[in-house]
């Protein structure tokens, strides 16, 4: 089937590629020149494992191009993906101006019938307004042009995104009842077809519903992390082991261990503005979502927890101190500095006078670039960029892990407390063993395991 794919951003991108590799052929625009011209040299504007080997393959093979051409791209599908950004606007309600804009193009280029795919994470009602655009458009140039707007939204988790997309275990596709949205339907089950030939994956649902779902699911997923990590902040007070009552109540088939683990919150492109604009739309229609506004405070919160424990042990004025942090991105497998929490960690150590030395396998030139804008220049002065994991932990007092990389899984303990001044360690994911870090004569702070670094 051609594909045109808008957008090559994150979901752009991985969908284009993964679409090509079925052996689709795939037409991806982007109106960044820059980035297209990246793609076309072989390289790879985000960092998602296998996912340059899968572009690579398929630009060979000729089944995935990359152009800044309007109207090449709407000449090309019968399928039009939607893929481009929707930030938060400043009232947390989402900012559908790229949507609409490739709804506008769509509309103004196209000639015959074409399905318009919202992939984009986008409000109940967003296809209405698309479908109101593009019929614009339409009447406009006279073209009589037909089509029908589907909802599609992708479930893709940041470092396993390619895996995602090619084993899923669940297709949402919403479209409406009328000729035109059946026609759709139709596309649609061609197009997935490879996905459900063991058994059928794909949810069919209204237009409206399938938007909302995408919407629910971050929602559930942001509240189960938020509802971790009070447990665990209780824990912490009344002599709990966190970790033995996740396996306590993950083990009940109803609850599951996913998205259990407690932590130093949750960050990225997704959660945080996808349960600001769900609360945003609820506020719309004169509702208010409690839940998920406790959900929210709870997170912008714990993202302090690890800064407390900090001040706790060395006191408020940190003048003199250094740190070692492990981890930047927000979640392993990713580069992804966004809403990131080691970012509100280390601008509270630098504020008050701590200087700091940081290492992350992946997401290093993100951080230095995100970084020199979240600090003024003599606060950036104050944070060296490490070689490696332990050239990080010289001469600090402390080291502070933010991100669960498997690279810091299995560390040398015996040269952490070599290289630290003083052998203390923040574990802001649980990593470790307290009873293990006891053993290598570690002082060790976890989430939620106090009980146990007291023994």
């Amino acid at each position: 089937m051609k594909i045109t794919i808008i957008g090559t951003g994150y979901v752009g991108l991985v969908t284009g590629a993964c679409l090509a590799e079925l052996g689709n052929d795939v037409f991806c625009l982007d109106i960044d020149a820059d980035k297209i011209a990246l793609l076309n040299s072989g390289g790879i504007p985000i960092h998602e494992p296998g996912l340059e080997e899968v572009v690579a393959r398929n630009r060979a093979a000729g089944r995935l191009q990359f152009s800044t051409d309007v109207a090449a791209s709407v000449a090309h599908g019968a399928l039009q993906f939607i893929a481009v950004g929707t930030p938060p606007d400043e009232d947390g309600s989402a900012d559908l101006q790229y949507v609409l804009a490739a709804a506008r193009n769509i509309g103004r280029h196209m000639a015959g019938f074409k399905v318009i795919v919202d992939k984009s994470t986008v409000p109940v009602g967003t296809a209405d307004r698309v479908s109101t655009v593009v019929a614009q458009e339409i009447a406009a140039s006279g073209s009589g042009a037909t089509f029908s707007v589907v909802s599609n939204p992708e479930f893709l988790k940041e470092g396993a995104a390619v895996e995602d997309f090619m084993r899923p275990d669940r297709i949402v596709i919403g479209h409406d009842s009328g000729a035109q949205g059946l026609r759709a339907r139709e596309l649609m089950k061609k197009l997935y077809a490879p996905y459900n030939r063991n058994h059928e994956r794909t949810f069919w649902m209204d237009v409206r519903s399938a938007e909302f779902t995408k919407y629910a699911a971050n929602a559930m997923l942001a509240t189960r992390i938020s509802f971790m990590n009070e447990l665990a902040n209780l824990a912490d007070k009344v002599g709990v082991d966190i970790e033995a009552v996740r396996h306590g109540i993950g083990s009940d088939p109803r609850i599951g261990h996913s998205f259990l683990y407690a932590g130093a919150g949750y960050g990225g492109s997704c959660f945080p503005k996808d349960v600001q604009a769900l609360e945003r739309t609820a506020r719309q229609y004169d509702q208010d979502l409690f839940i998920l506004r406790a959900v929210e405070a709870v997170n912008d919160r714990q993202k302090q927890v690890l800064g407390k424990k900090v001040v706790a042990n060395f006191g408020e004025d940190l003048a003199g101190r250094h740190f070692a942090i492990w981890g930047l991105a927000f979640k392993p497998n990713t580069d992804d500095m966004r809403e990131a929490p080691a970012r509100v960690l280390l601008r509270e150590l630098i504020e008050r006078g701590a200087s700091v030395a940081v290492y992350d396998p992946v997401a290093m030139l993100e951080a230095r670039r995100v970084l020199a804008r979240d600090l003024d220049p003599a606060q950036f002065a104050q944070v060296r960029f490490a070689a490696n994991p332990m050239d990080a932990l010289d001469e600090a007092d402390a080291l502070v892990i933010v991100t669960e990389w498997k690279a810091f899984r299995s560390p040398d303990f015996e040269q952490i407390k070599a290289r630290l001044k003083n052998p203390i360690v923040f574990d802001g994911r649980n990593l470790f063993e307290p009873e293990q870090m006891a053993e290598h004569g570690i002082e060790y702070h976890g989430i939620g395991r106090s009980v146990l670094t007291r023994r």
